[in-house]
C-alpha cells in the first residue's frame, strides 16, 4: 500500500498533512475546508523482510517487572530493529499475548524470540552462568555512563526495570556492569523504552565506531614512534 501527503489549495492555509489507511479522507482541509491536492506519494508501505546480517555485538535483553504493556511494545519494536537475539520477560511483566503490546510492538512481537520468567534474579543468574554479561541500565550514582565504556568480551543481557522501582537490587549488586544514560537537563532518567533503544542500538553498533577509533589511534602512534626513529633528515611525512 501507498501512502500519499496532501496539500490544502487554500494559499492562506496550504496545511499539508499526510494520508495513511485506505478510507476516502482528506480530500477538504481539516482546518479551512478548502479542497486539497495529492502533494507527494510515499511508495509501498512496511513489509516484513527477512533480517540482515550483521557483525554487530551479540545482544539480549531481559525486562524486569515493566508494567506498561505500551513500553514493553515499544521494546520489542526497538529490539527488532536493532537485532537483539531474544527478549527474557521477568515477574509482571507483560508478554505479547497481551492485547496492548500490538499497539506498539507493531508485529514485532511476532519476530522476536522471548521467554517469560516468574523471577528476574534467578534468571539473571542462569544467564551469566551461561557465558553472558549482565549489563544493567540504571541512573544511580555509581554507574558508569554508557559511552564511556570499553567494548565487552562476551555477549551482553542488557537489563532495564520497573518503571517506578527501577531494576530489582539484587539484579544491581549481581550485575557485570551498572551503566546509565548522561543527563544534562532538570530530568534524571528517560521512559524506559526510550533509554532501552539507546542503549540496546549503541551496544549493537556503537562499539563498532570505538574500535575502528582504537584502530586509528594505534596506528597513528605506530607511524608516530617510526617517525621518530628515522634518521635526521630521513623523516618520512604523515598521511
Amino acid at each position: 500500500m501507498s501512502y500519499s501527503f496532501r496539500q490544502c489549495t487554500n494559499d492562506a492555509c496550504r496545511f499539508r498533512f499526510p494520508v495513511t489507511d485506505d478510507r476516502q479522507i482528506g480530500e477538504t482541509c481539516p482546518i479551512c475546508s478548502a479542497v486539497t491536492q495529492v502533494a507527494a506519494v510515499v511508495p509501498g508501505g512496511e513489509e516484513m523482510q527477512e533480517p540482515s546480517s550483521d557483525t554487530g555485538m551479540v545482544v539480549a535483553a531481559l525486562l524486569d517487572n515493566l508494567r506498561s504493556a505500551y513500553n514493553v511494545g515499544a521494546i520489542f519494536r526497538t529490539a527488532d530493529g536493532a537485532g537483539l537475539t531474544h527478549l527474557h520477560l521477568c515477574g509482571i511483566t507483560p508478554p505479547p499475548t497481551h492485547p496492548k503490546i500490538g499497539k506498539t510492538a507493531l508485529g514485532a512481537e511476532q519476530r522476536i524470540s522471548w521467554s517469560s520468567h516468574k523471577n528476574g534474579m534467578d534468571t539473571a543468574v542462569q544467564l551469566q552462568k551461561a557465558g553472558w554479561q549482565i549489563w544493567a541500565l540504571e541512573a544511580e550514582e555509581t554507574a558508569v555512563p554508557l559511552f564511556n565504556l570499553s567494548p565487552p568480551e562476551q555477549p551482553v543481557i542488557l537489563v532495564v526495570g520497573n518503571e517506578i522501582a527501577g531494576i530489582d537490587p539484587g539484579i544491581l549488586t549481581l550485575s557485570d556492569q551498572v551503566t546509565s544514560l548522561p543527563m544534562l537537563g532538570v530530568k534524571q532518567s528517560l521512559n524506559v523504552a526510550t533509554a532501552f533503544g539507546i542503549a540496546s542500538y549503541f551496544l549493537r553498533f556503537g562499539f563498532s565506531g570505538w574500535n575502528a577509533l582504537q584502530t586509528s589511534l594505534s596506528q597513528f602512534s605506530e607511524d608516530f614512534m617510526d617517525n621518530r626513529n628515522q634518521p635526521e633528515g630521513q623523516a618520512r611525512d604523515f598521511d
